[in-house]
């Protein structure tokens, strides 16, 4: 058996010890492609927003390499583009791959491709989207929960005007169910608390288009008139807050965001964001990793899992569901640079120098 190496992270430990049981433990007697490579196919949803290819792929890659010497990797990214991870997945059925993981562009419109490779018995696993069809397994964060914790956040930066201001709800990409999630959290906490004036889908989590619509809310408003922003991720973050800083809105109203972007991070350093919300990308990856090397050898998931969901066909499949992390300025050391997500070296640029020795990250 081949040694295992398992990061520290700030992963839950019963997630740890499950992955950590699947990927260095025996075979529980199935030998099913014992002896023979295994083909696993990856596949990312866009590069708009940065973890796709700087924290997540490399991550899934190493943890299925460690698992599986012999397997190979087939990577592709939609571009944002349904049509070209439909021909993506379709590539990877033809191909002959073991099995799929995959973070759809669209859940909906991925389904038929899905089902595609359930004919074709290939094993499915949804990652951090939870894709239509018949999946084998899901990996990800509770999006619920991730919207509470913004929620909460914009709340408290809101201070007196948490009960008499009005914010702009800058959502996610309506194909994305993850996106209802955090909408659906997020409401949980704001709803009845605050006035929503104005909110938006942002398809494909375009920064740009959220520019667009941050710039409209403001003309229709007024510059003075937006207490807080609700941005769904950092990639609309930044969009909205470029579009604030545009029209000179003083002060910055408090500004969420999700994903804990390097980018993000530096801008609640200097101020401009005030939250992010970190998903440790280490054991979302390892627990994507481990099940889908256990899928392409035919094995139960159920030693991965640690629980269930069920599909919107309301088939229920094996799950793991991590736990999101708040960022704000006074717990980036004791979150992202204690996790090792990033160095202080990383944040503290010259430019930001005198913000970080203020925040006393310096």
């Amino acid at each position: 058996m081949k040694a295992c190496v398992w990061g520290t992270t700030l992963a839950l430990a019963a997630v740890s010890t499950a992955v950590s049981l699947t990927a260095c433990g025996s075979d529980g007697g199935n030998t099913s492609g014992a002896g023979s490579a295994r083909k696993i196919g990856v596949l990312l949803p866009d590069s708009i927003t940065a973890r796709w290819e700087t924290q997540d792929r490399p991550l899934l890659e190493q943890k299925i390499r460690q698992l599986c010497g012999d397997c190979t990797i087939e990577h592709a990214n939609a571009k944002g583009d349904v049509a070209i991870q439909q021909e993506q997945m379709d590539s990877a059925i033809a191909n002959g791959v073991n099995a799929i993981v995959l973070t759809a562009v669209d859940a909906r419109a991925m389904r038929p491709s899905v089902d595609r490779a359930a004919a074709a018995h290939i094993p499915v696993i949804a990652y951090d989207r939870l894709a239509e069809g018949p999946i084998s397994g899901y990996v990800s964060f509770d999006g619920q929960e991730v919207g509470r914790l913004q929620g909460k956040a914009l709340l408290t930066a809101m201070g007196a005007k948490a009960h008499t201001g009005r914010i702009v709800m800058m959502n996610g990409d309506p194909g994305d169910p993850n996106a209802l999630s955090f909408k659906q959290g997020a409401l949980s906490e704001l709803r009845g608390k605050v006035t929503i004036a104005k909110e938006y889908d942002t398809s494909q989590w375009s920064s740009e288009a959220a520019n667009l619509n941050m710039s409209g809310a403001i003309s229709a408003l007024g510059a003075g008139n937006i207490n807080g922003v609700y941005a769904a991720n950092d990639s609309l973050a930044a969009g909205s807050i470029a579009a604030l800083k545009a029209n000179k809105v003083s002060p910055m109203p408090p500004v969420t965001g999700q994903d804990a972007e390097l980018a993000a991070v530096r801008r609640i350093v200097s101020g401009d964001q005030y939250m992010t919300v970190y998903k440790p990308f280490g054991p979302e990856a390892a627990a994507g990793g481990a099940m889908a090397v256990a899928a392409a050898r035919g094995q139960r998931l159920a030693g991965v899992a640690t629980g269930r969901v069920k599909t919107r066909g309301g088939a229920e499949v094996p799950a793991v569901l991590l736990t999101p992390v708040p960022v704000t300025l006074a717990t980036i050391k004791n979150t992202l640079v204690k996790d090792g997500a990033y160095t202080l070296a990383q944040i503290c640029t010259p430019p930001l120098a005198g913000d970080c020795h203020k925040a006393g990250l310096t």
